[in-house]
């Protein structure tokens, strides 16, 4: 991913690859995510839309998650059914820089790995 403001599809889909025991997974059709942990009970790190957005946990809680919709107005905004969770939808060719991007999928994978039994984590 550069720093171009526009991040493409395959920049962020090779970002999250790459990260330890993660794996593509397509849960409901036409849905792309991201997962770590055991094939078979694997979490979700990262939701992908239309190649404009990608979905992660931003924080532990919302009002956490919420200091991306301060300061992206328009370019973030909480998930659609599991916002209030901390999980929000971020535009990849908006306003908000490639390593702060990169950094919400950082936070997200750690977040969801943390939260599984040890013996799943990679």
């Amino acid at each position: 991913m550069g720093d171009t403001g526009v991040v493409s599809p395959d920049d962020v889909h090779t970002y999250c690859a790459a990260k330890p025991g993660a794996w593509e997974d397509q849960p409901w059709e036409g849905d792309l995510v991201f997962k770590v942990g055991a094939a078979d009970r694997g979490k979700i790190f990262a939701f992908f839309g239309d190649g404009t957005w990608i979905g992660v946990k931003a924080a532990t809680t919302r009002e956490e998650a919420d200091e991306w919709l301060v300061r992206y107005p328009g370019d973030a905004e909480a998930s659609p059914y599991i916002g209030r969770s901390g999980w929000n939808r971020l535009h990849t060719a908006g306003a908000i820089p490639d390593d702060e991007l990169r950094e919400a999928i950082d936070t997200s994978y750690e977040l969801v790995r943390a939260g599984l039994p040890k013996k799943l984590r990679p």
